[in-house]
């Protein structure tokens, strides 16, 4: 009678997903043009300011250009909107280094086991940087290059999971197993700020025509950043058009 012991089969791979966008939702708010201006009359009109909860804001849009311009800015941090943001984690990463007036919670590797949903870049991103640093500008590039970044992605992705999912089958805390993945894998997180944070985040992070100081973002983040901006412009219009108005610069 034969003792051998049957082998321990892997698992088959699972699925990897490929996808070029971002996620973001707004998923909550107190942030509307009036808190600018109750937090900023304070300052001379005491309890009275709060009378400005009941005023069309349109009639001081004078007051917020005012207070853009010449960059008084704590009135515009009496908001708040909480972001629901699925992206790569080389975007998480780089966003996260905006720390003033921003609150983070993200996902974590050491809690459940991530799902195989990894980046490639979409037709429009610019493939090739060239020039030399400091002076340098990102082209196409040709049909070959991106086929070549695209095959080469989704082969390293499903290496790199299947190599994951054969540590945990294994026994392998999630914490360590989670080592093999790249930095493309999405994650998710909240982000928390309010339009004085966010307006010197889109200052930094998107590239625009009416920036009175260029910025030259990573794409990735910049689509996030595009994002976030569209959600905050329908609720505090007064404001973004004065942040457009005084060159995209956070007061």
């Amino acid at each position: 009678m034969s003792t051998d012991q049957p082998a321990t089969e892997t698992p088959a791979p699972a699925p990897v997903h490929l996808r070029d966008d971002v996620t973001v939702e707004l998923v909550k708010h107190s942030a509307s043009d009036t808190d600018v201006l109750w937090a900023a009359r304070v300052s001379t009109a005491g309890e009275q300011s709060l009378e400005e909860l009941t005023k069309d804001p349109e009639r001081s849009k004078g007051l917020i250009n005012y207070l853009m311009r010449d960059r008084h800015g704590s009135p515009f941090e009496h908001n708040s909107m909480t972001f629901f943001i699925s992206a790569p984690i080389f975007v998480i990463r780089e966003f996260m280094r905006h720390r003033a007036g921003w609150s983070y919670n993200e996902e974590s590797g050491r809690y459940r086991e991530l799902r195989p949903v990894f980046y490639v870049p979409g037709k429009e991103r610019k493939l090739v940087q060239q020039g030399r640093p400091g002076k340098y500008e990102f082209v196409a590039g040709s049909d070959e290059q991106r086929e070549a970044a695209l095959a080469v992605m989704a082969e390293s992705y499903e290496r790199s999971y299947a190599a994951y999912q054969e540590l945990l089958a294994a026994g392998v805390a999630r914490e360590v197993a989670r080592s093999t993945l790249p930095v493309g894998l999405f994650s998710s997180m909240y982000a928390t700020c309010n339009a004085r944070s966010l307006m010197h985040f889109l200052g930094l992070r998107t590239q625009h025509e009416l920036a009175r100081v260029p910025s030259f973002p990573q794409r990735e983040i910049e689509m996030v950043g595009e994002l976030m901006e569209a959600e905050w412009a329908k609720l505090m219009p007064l404001t973004h058009a004065a942040f457009n108005a005084n060159g995209r610069v956070a007061p």
